[in-house]
């Protein structure tokens, strides 16, 4: 007999009654464990759900204030950090980025344009040599590796997605430029003043709030025979180091700062963040980016099949300067010039300026795609249809 499904907490518009719909079935029927959506609309917050456990052995009630590991869907608040210090003339995304961290010009990089870095264009998908976990809990080591390292592909010339490289990458230059990694410069210059509850990485003050995430079975196999189709720059990206469900519960991998995969937030947290690309650079009364600073995030740099994750796809994708757009497979709703990233396991944010809208979407139960889970898919296609 199958689990009653929890209910449901929190409040939602009646116009938007098929995505509580969706959500509840998530529970009844995609393997929920514990979850949030969050939806604004021109701003206002018209979707704030939650409900099921925060743990594996259903002990606690996720609430209304948990927190959760989102993986990639961090890499939007981290690509808002470096177009805030475009936008105010700090930083040109056009510039190689050895012109802000001059060592990064070694072993023919010397062309990166910092654009390159936000689309996935730099070639460096993962290191050449072996890199533990411990290793990428170290900012100093990691970002060194990467400027010594040497390009898998010809910089500019097609995008593989860079899976934990990209943040400490963008983030490098982001310290570089304003003195602060992006965890803090996100907190002084966004989430701090709008009130948003996320962060990159886990103050330990916090860890009582947060979710554990839990894999949906052992694919220890799985990930080694994929992994076995892979190039060797997709295997650098996806498993130097190998990081999974276990790692991110764990104090060392929450309070380390991992700016491509280690956000903590709520749904709430992710709808209002992307909401500020909705909301062409502006959320809550608050500017935080230009007009045409915020359309640019959107600005596409080609599209191809990805040399990381395009056999997975099995279609070309493009990724903007910083975000992927939905494109004609519609993977953040049907305007194609939508767009949003996913988190492994689940997790989404999405923004869709001609609509106004944002979407954020937590769980602690970890789907097996790194994009396009359905229980994300469902919660999107709900929403549009309410529009």
């Amino acid at each position: 007999m199958p689990e009653q499904a929890p209910e449901v907490h929190g409040r939602c518009d009646a116009r938007f009654a098929a995505v509580r719909t969706a959500f509840e079935e998530n529970f009844r029927d995609r393997g929920e464990l514990g979850a949030a959506v969050a939806v604004t609309v021109d701003g206002e917050t018209v979707v704030d759900l939650w409900g099921g456990w925060a743990d594996a052995a259903r002990t606690r009630p996720w609430e209304r204030d948990t927190l959760v590991n989102v993986w990639s869907t961090t890499k939007g608040p981290v690509a808002l950090c470096a177009h805030i210090l475009a936008d105010r003339g700090l930083l040109d995304l056009d510039a190689p980025v050895a012109s802000y961290w001059p060592e990064f010009g070694a072993a023919g990089k010397e062309k990166v344009l910092v654009r390159h870095l936000l689309s996935h264009r730099a070639g460096l998908s993962g290191l050449p040599r072996p890199h533990s976990v411990a290793d990428l809990y170290d900012w100093e080591t990691t970002v060194a590796r990467l400027a010594a390292a040497a390009p898998w592909w010809e910089p500019g010339t097609r995008s593989g997605y860079h899976a934990l490289t990209y943040g400490h990458m963008v983030g490098e230059v982001v310290r570089r430029v304003s003195g602060l990694r992006p965890g803090a410069f996100l907190a002084r210059e966004v989430t701090g003043p709008l009130g948003i509850d996320f962060t990159i990485g886990l103050p330990g003050t916090e860890s009582g709030r947060a979710a554990e995430l839990v894999p949906t079975r052992d694919t220890t196999g799985q990930r080694a025979a994929a992994f076995g189709q892979l190039p060797p720059a997709g295997v650098a990206a996806l498993a130097n180091p190998l990081v999974g469900a276990a790692e991110a519960n764990s104090p060392a991998w929450r309070t380390a700062e991992i700016p491509a995969a280690n956000g903590h937030g709520t749904a709430r947290a992710v709808a209002a963040l992307y909401g500020i690309l909705a909301g062409g650079g502006t959320y809550d009364g608050h500017r935080v980016l230009s007009g045409p600073a915020a359309e640019r995030v959107r600005e596409g740099q080609g599209a191809c099949l990805d040399l990381v994750l395009g056999a997975g796809f099995g279609h070309e994708t493009e990724i903007a300067l910083g975000l992927w757009l939905s494109g004609p497979h519609g993977s953040f709703g049907p305007n194609p010039r939508a767009f949003g990233h996913d988190g492994a396991g689940g997790s989404c944010g999405l923004a869709d300026p001609e609509a106004g809208v944002s979407l954020g979407y937590v769980m602690n139960r970890m789907g097996t795609r790194l994009a396009d889970d359905p229980r994300k898919s469902a919660l999107v296609e709900a929403l549009y249809s309410a529009l």
